[in-house]
């Protein structure tokens, strides 16, 4: 052996001392600790026995920031907010089944045939519809169809509008009033009555009752559009006679409120019915014409 090799093996050796010489770690209850000196910045620290906890990066305390954390009063809130809602969704179906469950069976029957006249107009309105449309879509006499859909229209809304006098079949409607003693809220109620029964012109009086007419005034003095009427109240009404005579002698129909203001009424069933009061459509202040839009 020679010096050169006893010189190499001797750095080997203090690597070797220096690596015994590093502290052993102190075992405690089977957990290994540390000696103090000893860095552990190098590796994940240990809590508790098999658990290791890493250093939390950016984005995880990001993460953990934002997730929400419920209360026990928020839970609380939350609750009482579901219960709350219940409450009155089930409020809102009651109030909406009670509407028609306190509803007389006089009542009940009125306003199913009410309805069953109404639709039965609508469906007829929508099939003579569907036939002029049929007949200006046809492409024979398109112009001349169109002309008499022009004047038709303009006939049914000059009746509608009250610029136009009307005759027809109907009813000739007496109110006696000796007590002076029917509302104008019972009035009210007979124009609702026979709109619900398909009235399509009515004059109450020397008025022409339209869509904005409306009853005002008190007992003994009613007023229409402003014009105070006098007993008897004799209202001319064009329609279907047999629906409009049913509509209001039913029990709890119109001539129902009447009689229980107080006055007397009857109706009767006029084959030619003249209604000639007219009345003044302004022209609207605000609203214009909108232009058709072309297809």
């Amino acid at each position: 052996m020679t010096m050169a090799d006893d010189e190499q093996r001797e750095p080997a050796d203090a690597s070797a001392e220096t690596v015994a010489a590093a502290p052993e770690p102190t075992v405690t209850g089977g957990r290994a600790v540390p000696e103090q000196g000893a860095s552990s910045a190098t590796g994940p620290v240990r809590d508790g026995p098999g658990r290791t906890l890493a250093k939390p990066t950016g984005w995880a305390a990001l993460a953990s920031a934002l997730h929400p954390r419920a209360t026990r009063a928020q839970v609380l809130a939350g609750v009482l907010c579901a219960v709350l809602g219940f409450a009155v969704v089930v409020q809102m179906r009651q109030a909406s089944d009670a509407s028609l469950s306190d509803l007389r069976t006089d009542e009940l029957v009125r306003l199913l045939d009410e309805t069953s006249t109404r639709a039965d107009q609508l469906s007829s309105q929508a099939a003579d519809l569907q036939a002029e449309k049929a007949q200006l879509e046809s492409g024979s006499s398109s112009r001349q169809a169109a002309l008499d859909a022009a004047r038709r229209n303009a006939a049914m809304q000059g009746i509608l509008s009250g610029r136009l006098p009307a005759v027809g079949s109907g009813v000739r409607i007496s109110l006696q009033d000796p007590s002076r003693s029917i509302r104008p809220v019972t009035m009210l109620n007979m124009l609702e009555e026979l709109r619900n029964a398909g009235a399509e012109a009515i004059q109450v009086g020397d008025q022409r009752v339209t869509a904005s007419s409306a009853f005002t005034g008190a007992p003994g003095a009613i007023q229409l559009d402003g014009v105070t009427l006098t007993a008897p109240y004799v209202w001319l009404v064009i329609g279907d006679p047999d629906t409009i005579q049913t509509a209001l002698q039913i029990p709890g129909g119109a001539l129902a409120y009447v009689r229980n203001d107080g006055g007397t009424g009857d109706v009767a069933k006029v084959q030619h019915v003249v209604i000639s009061a007219l009345r003044d459509v302004p022209q609207p202040k605000y609203a214009t014409l909108a232009p058709v839009p072309t297809s």
